[in-house]
């Protein structure tokens, strides 16, 4: 085992100073990199939803259906029903069942924002079963290349 123990004089002086450049280059590179990343991470596309295809559920013995016409009125069945009354006239139907399942229709032309105005008379009164009902259509087929 051998160990030198000179003290003679070294030509070099030690650095004490630490070298910061590569670590400003890689915070540099990863700066780019997330400028460039963020943009992409947003969702601003305008896109056209496809009707549904899904298999239909089996529909209960008696369902309630909750419609929305076209000038906005509410019928619970065939019975007109006007809003002020709608929550009474729900209890009557379900005889205060809260997990009666409501199928919620509503006519093409009425705005989305109605339909979650309606959805959200449901939860006040306590009816967190809603199903959305809307037309069936058959898959599109696809053409062969």
């Amino acid at each position: 085992m051998a160990v030198k123990l000179s003290h003679g004089d070294d030509d070099l002086d030690v650095n004490h100073d630490i070298n910061v450049t590569p670590f400003i280059d890689v915070i540099l590179v990863l700066l780019i990199i997330f400028m460039v990343a963020a943009p992409l991470s947003t969702v601003d596309v305008q896109v056209d939803l496809p009707a549904s295809t899904a298999t239909p559920a089996p529909r209960p013995d008696k369902p309630l259906f909750l419609t929305i016409d076209q000038q906005l009125g509410l019928s619970l069945g065939n019975n007109k029903v006007p809003r002020e009354t709608f929550a009474d006239a729900l209890e009557a139907i379900t005889k205060g069942d809260k997990e009666t399942r409501i199928f919620l229709r509503a006519d093409e032309e009425v705005a989305y924002g109605e339909i979650m105005v309606v959805m959200n008379m449901l939860r006040e009164v306590g009816y967190l079963k809603i199903a959305l009902v809307g037309l069936e259509q058959a898959p599109a087929a696809t053409p062969a290349p």
